[in-house]
């Protein structure tokens, strides 16, 4: 088990390259078991969920091959074994993103239920709707099954606009005999991404970027060289680690569509930034004053489905609001228990009421004080992260493995802007 060892106090400085989309690879590493051919993906992240999601693929039957730095080579066999070990499953939520592939593949999928965050109820019931309205028969006891005879094309209706219950449902549907259109589906930039790889595979799929998807079902497909995009929730913690700690910064490699519903949350905090192509450049000594709406008004940063601010991004908001002069309300609506983490800042020296599981009134500025904290989640842990590089005072932060989820090389990356920040053995 490692640690963080973090002191606080200095402002991060220089440029750094934004990593490839995790929410992204992880349903285009499963997306290559639909066929027998090679799938490159390129731009894929090094971190601990895509090292479980490859050493599934592989225990499925797959070759994984890394070509050089976020480069792979997936290579699937003609018959792929149709049952996730409990040991992989457990450890990522994503790994049910294999049962639509899986099922468009071999006809069956048997897996444990998936691990990951614990940030809330985060239920199932939309993937098994999808499946089901394609063919697909599900048991679920111990674990999970699925088996279909045939998968057909249907007209679905999502009962929630799920990113994972989306994906599962396009990977299933693009084998499917006939046509399928899924509406209320998520359109996350991850999900285009993945739609895309599809269509590069030989999938017939438009409407990317929308909430209604329409796929055409084709008898294979082939394999292909893909390019991941951006991780925009990696930016988005980079642009408020840079706010907090009066710092400037540069990244690379974004890209600027994605990042503007995020622009109008920061904006309400008074933070901003410039972008020229696909470089964002973030200013140093900023005001930091909170934006009232007219009238005075508190604003609210709240999350929502794409286009709306990514709920992945709420506790990074939530600390930054710690530094900026004035009130905001950060909602949290999609996940009753992400909000939880504010115990921590609280004791840390912020200034926050917790109204209820989903809202919290963050008053600032407050001088944050080093701790010794836990890391719950891939998103808190790096709010904890962006906390401690912003207080005063030395902190430790253990269960790091959550936060490396998710985030490629930090230590070495975030020392390279001047944080004092060590990685050692706990």
């Amino acid at each position: 088990m490692y640690e963080y060892n973090i002191e606080g106090g200095f402002p991060v400085k220089g440029q750094i390259k934004a990593s490839g989309n995790k929410n992204a690879a992880l349903p285009c590493i499963a997306a290559a078991l639909l066929t027998p051919e090679p799938v490159i993906l390129r731009n894929i992240p090094e971190i601990e969920d895509v090292q479980v999601m490859t050493a599934i693929f592989s225990d499925l039957g797959g070759k994984v091959e890394k070509l050089e730095k976020n480069t792979f080579k997936l290579t699937m066999k003609d018959n792929p074994a149709s049952t996730i070990p409990a040991q992989l499953s457990t450890k990522i939520r994503a790994s049910i993103l294999f049962a639509g592939p899986l099922l468009a593949r071999t006809g069956k999928v048997v897996l444990p239920p998936p691990g990951g965050d614990v940030i809330g109820r985060r239920r199932l019931d939309t993937h098994f709707l999808a499946l089901s309205e394609l063919g697909a028969r599900y048991e679920v006891d111990t674990q999970i099954s699925f088996s279909a005879n045939k998968l057909k094309g249907q007209d679905i209706f999502l009962d929630e606009a799920s990113v994972t219950a989306t994906e599962n449902a396009v990977m299933a549907a693009v084998l499917a005999e006939g046509d399928t259109i899924i509406s209320n589906a998520a359109c996350e930039p991850h999900v285009q991404d993945l739609c895309r790889m599809l269509n590069g595979m030989g999938a017939q799929i438009s409407g990317i970027g929308s909430n209604t998807i329409y796929i055409k079902g084709v008898q294979e497909l082939h394999g292909t060289d893909f390019f991941i995009g951006p991780d925009y929730m990696e930016i988005g913690s980079f642009i408020g680690l840079a706010a907090v700690t009066h710092g400037s910064l540069t990244i690379t490699d974004i890209a600027p569509r994605d990042m503007r519903a995020i622009k109008l949350s920061f904006a309400k905090l008074g933070i901003r930034w410039e972008i020229d192509n696909n470089t964002l450049i973030v200013p140093a000594q900023q005001e930091l004053k909170v934006n009232c709406d007219i009238g005075g008004m508190i604003p609210k940063i709240d999350d929502a489905p794409w286009p709306g601010f990514p709920p992945d991004l709420t506790s990074i908001m939530t600390v930054v609001a710690t530094q900026i002069e004035g009130m905001a309300l950060i909602h949290e609506k999609m996940f009753e228990s992400r909000m939880f983490f504010v115990d921590k800042l609280i004791g840390m020296g912020a200034r926050i009421t917790l109204c209820d599981p989903h809202r919290a009134v963050v008053y600032g500025p407050s001088v944050l004080h080093g701790a010794d904290l836990v890391s719950p989640d891939v998103r808190a842990g790096m709010a904890m992260v962006i906390a401690a590089l912003c207080a005063r005072g030395e902190s430790r932060i253990r269960n790091v493995y959550q936060i490396e989820r998710g985030y490629e090389d930090l230590t070495r990356r975030l020392q390279s802007l001047g944080a004092h920040i060590e990685r050692i053995s706990g």
